[in-house]
């Protein structure tokens, strides 16, 4: 009897610590809230700087050719500058 008591005492005990603790458990749960909760902002500003780029990208095709961004791309990447401009570093 007093083994069987035992058994179920250490048992239930197994069962409740990985209940708590274990990889399917109250804290692991928390956890996994929380890395989602974080991965969601981090997707929020993901598809902003993905939207950004789209249009950047859109507004540097061959459809739709934005002047003024092509400008400040060949000034920013090439180091162009215009006719008359003085360069102060």
């Amino acid at each position: 009897m007093l083994l069987a008591f035992g058994c179920a005492l250490g048992i239930g005990m197994y069962f409740t610590f990985a209940a708590v603790q274990g990889d399917y458990g109250i804290f692991r749960r928390a956890e996994i809230i929380s890395d989602a909760a974080k991965l969601k902002q981090e997707l929020i500003v993901l598809e902003r700087e993905v939207a950004r780029m789209e249009n950047a990208t859109r507004r540097m095709s061959d459809e739709f050719l934005d002047l003024d961004l092509l400008d400040q791309q060949v000034r920013d990447v090439l180091g162009y500058i215009g006719i008359g401009e003085i360069v102060i570093r």
